[in-house]
Parts: structure tokens; C-alpha cells; sequence
């Protein structure tokens, strides 16, 4: 068993990857798990959505919530599958990683780095305790590979503000390669 961390830049198919993923081991008949944050409301409070329309129901890893207290209940887990895994705490990593090594593995998909370059605390250690580590790539409007999120209001690239997390979509964010990020260039 194995944990695997899928990071890349917003729109690069990271959803849609969780959830074909899910998909594909269900299909084998296989028990699978899928979870995320429950700071990611966007397409509703239960909800995975992908951009291109496939959703999903999760169970919800609240801040302070234990993941193994959420799976207690749960038998024959095969896999379990985490989409915005960024949002997820430093403990939360390490008991998905504990679960790893008792036998189930557990898929991460998220986001590597907020709008300011910083890594997200579940990222973090996401990439210090996973056994395979993959970037999902995309492309900036350049035609430079897309590495950071950057945050924009009223035509501008915003640098710096007072937090890392502003849920939100295109109209918050559009992925840039760092040239165009820090030349402003949206």
C-alpha cells in the first residue's frame, strides 16, 4: 500500500483525475473512500465537481476533525481518495499516512502552493510523507507550463493579503507560469 500525492495549478484535471480514479477501482469492485476538506464548499458542502461536470459525494474532514475517527465505522476500505488535500492539517496527513501503513493506500490530489508561491500546510507534508509524488501539468496562456495560482481583483494579480484560502474558481484565480505571474501579465 502507498500514499500518492497528484498536486498541480487549478484547471490542470486534479478532480476530475480523483474521480475517475474512484471510478476505475469501484468498477473492480473495490471500497473506496472519497474525502476532502470541508472548507471547500464551492460545488456544494458534500459534493467533489469537476470542471468538465463528473461529481462525486464525499465525507467531510472537518479542521479539527480526526480522519481515523471519521473512518472508524468503515470496514474493507481499499482506498481512500482525498481531492483539495492542500487544505488538509499537518495530523490529518500523518493519519492518512498511518492508514497507508496499516494496509489501505490513499490517493491525495490538491493544489502544491497558494497565490504568494507559499507551500499549504497539508502539501507540505504531503510531499515530505508520500511514497510517489506526481505533477498533474498544465499550461499558461504563454504556452510555459502554469506553476502557480494567482490570485487577481479588478484586472490585477494580487500579491499579498491577509490569508492563503479565498475558495473560489476563475473568478478568483487563473493558473500562470512564473514569468507571467511576476510581470503581472493576466
Amino acid at each position: 500500500m502507498k500514499m500518492y500525492y497528484y498536486y498541480g495549478v487549478m484547471g490542470s484535471s486534479k478532480t476530475a483525475n480523483a474521480l475517475m480514479t474512484k471510478f476505475n477501482f469501484e468498477e473492480h469492485g473495490k471500497k473506496v473512500i472519497l474525502m476532502k476538506p470541508s472548507i471547500d464548499d464551492r460545488d456544494g458542502i458534500h459534493t467533489v465537481k469537476s470542471r468538465i461536470g463528473i461529481d462525486a459525494d464525499a465525507v467531510l474532514i472537518h479542521p479539527d476533525s480526526s480522519v481515523k475517527a471519521i473512518l472508524n465505522d468503515e470496514k474493507d476500505i481499499y482506498l481512500i481518495v482525498v481531492d483539495e488535500a492542500q487544505f488538509l492539517s499537518k495530523d490529518q496527513v500523518n493519519e492518512l499516512r498511518d492508514l497507508v501503513d496499516n494496509g489501505i493506500s490513499v490517493m491525495c490530489y490538491g493544489l502544491k502552493t497558494d497565490f504568494m508561491g507559499n507551500l499549504f500546510e497539508g502539501s507540505k507534508r504531503l510531499l515530505e510523507v508520500s511514497d510517489t509524488i506526481r505533477e498533474i501539468k498544465s499550461m499558461c496562456k504563454c504556452g510555459r507550463k502554469a506553476i502557480i495560482n494567482a490570485r487577481y481583483a479588478d484586472g490585477k494579480i494580487v500579491y499579498s493579503g491577509d490569508s492563503s484560502i479565498d475558495i473560489g474558481g476563475d473568478d478568483k484565480y487563473i493558473a500562470l507560469c512564473y514569468q507571467c505571474w511576476r510581470k503581472g501579465i493576466i
